[in-house]
């Protein structure tokens, strides 16, 4: 059994563990507030965007209007862009996002690629042996879009080069404070599924004829301009998204850890009373004893 006094470092390192985490957990509460602001300042426009994009990839000849939109007959490798953060302390919010990409790249039909934004997902990607051809780590704490579009720039470039034929983003989807899902998207070559074009979005009535549209000064110049920077702005909502999600991941965390270190630190108090208690006894008895037997005398 342990003795008082480690009792009391026991109890004494729980509390100012606690407080630690209390700390944590306020920081990420005021964090999460201003990322909670930036996605959804910036939601809107990056959902409108990804609209334009897919409206335009459904469009007839669609891979006469940019290489971007141009779908390889015989894929030979793939591109995975994976968000994570840079520290821990957030739960499993790391982990659950590399078991997502595992759950849908381990047995991937093409050799798989991989550019880690967040330092954590980095290591976790190389612990387990997979090729990193990029890392964007330590991004600031309010990043702007000029901060993450090299991140975009590069997917590009890979799919210009033919180094990958699918390009994917996998991100933490911010619902709301407790909840957050890993979500997956596919950002080259853009991919059009069951009515995505929107058409109703673009001035058409929902099952009339889809919208026509003229292009000045020219619609190649336009696309080259729009597409990868819309590309890269889906990149950059997936950041700040991510962002929303590990600090409310945290937040919550820190939360658990600091009620934990309380009940915790109440349960070593209790035992420490009790141990002082039986002390205590055990002193009183001696004295009785030795009382009684200089009164036998």
């Amino acid at each position: 059994m342990a003795s008082a006094r480690e009792m009391r470092l026991r109890i004494r390192s729980v509390k100012n563990i606690s407080q630690v985490t209390r700390a944590l957990e306020a920081v990420s509460a005021a964090k999460v507030r201003k990322a909670v602001q930036a996605v959804t300042a910036t939601r809107a426009y990056a959902t409108k965007a990804w609209q334009v994009l897919t409206h335009v990839a459904a469009q007839p000849g669609r891979e006469s209007l940019h290489p971007l939109l141009m779908a390889r007959p015989n894929p030979k490798s793939a591109l995975v862009i994976v968000l994570t953060g840079d520290r821990g302390l957030a739960g499993a919010y790391n982990t659950n996002v590399i078991r997502y990409v595992s759950q849908k790249f381990e047995r991937y039909r093409l050799p798989v690629r991989y550019i880690a934004v967040g330092r954590k997902g980095r290591d976790l990607l190389i612990r387990r042996r997979k090729q990193v051809i990029a890392d964007f780590s330590n991004l600031p704490a309010a990043p702007s879009f000029s901060d993450v579009s090299a991140i975009g720039r590069l997917a590009v470039d890979e799919f210009l080069k033919g180094q990958a034929d699918e390009v994917y983003l996998i991100y933490t989807d911010f619902i709301n404070m407790a909840r957050q899902v890993a979500t997956m998207k596919k950002l080259l070559p853009l991919e059009v599924k069951g009515g995505e074009g929107l058409v109703e979005d673009f001035g058409a009535a929902k099952n009339g004829p889809a919208a026509a549209y003229e292009y000045e000064p020219d619609q190649r110049e336009i696309l080259d301009v729009i597409i990868p920077k819309f590309t890269a702005l889906q990149v950059y909502q997936a950041v700040l998204e991510s962002l929303a999600s590990e600090h409310a991941a945290r937040m919550v965390a820190m939360h658990a850890a600091t009620d934990n270190a309380k009940e915790l630190a109440g349960a070593y108090q209790l035992q420490y009373n009790k141990m002082r208690q039986q002390t205590i006894t055990n002193d009183i008895l001696d004295i009785v004893g030795g009382a009684e037997a200089l009164a036998a005398k």
